[in-house]
């Protein structure tokens, strides 16, 4: 466990970390993402309810926010490591932290599963446009 800590932590001061704390109000990014030509019926919604729930963590277009919350446009998220139920227990139990330096993540309040299927919907269509299958 500490190794992946120290890995995730490792990767993320190489890849982009631009030493803002959580404290800062100077936030960016941690991946770019680029947009699919068209989003689905169901990612419309999910994006709709991903910006009123989790944008304030994990930034705009799920790219995650430095020293807050880590992208889920990334590798890590592909539906082969965090399959689509890893999202709906991360929102209605949270999730202790275990890839990335960012702390635990507490559960998300007002959403039902249909709620999160539609922000998956979003994500992994976002995921889909860079490479992340």
């Amino acid at each position: 466990m500490i190794f992946v800590g120290l890995a995730g932590l490792g990767w993320w001061v190489v890849n982009g970390h631009s030493g803002t704390g959580a404290g800062s109000s100077d936030r960016s990014i941690v991946v770019a993402v680029n947009l699919p030509e068209v989003f689905s019926q169901n990612a419309q919604v999910g994006e709709t309810i991903f910006n009123a729930k989790c944008s304030a963590c994990h930034g705009d277009l799920a790219a995650g926010q430095d020293g807050v919350a880590p992208p889920l446009v990334h590798k890590v998220y592909e539906p082969s490591h965090h399959g689509d139920e890893a999202f709906q227990r991360a929102v209605s139990h949270g999730v202790r932290q275990h890839h990335w330096p960012f702390g635990d993540m507490a559960p998300v309040d007002g959403l039902t599963r249909g709620d999160v299927a539609m922000i998956i919907a979003y994500v992994r269509e976002l995921q889909r446009a860079n490479g992340i299958n």
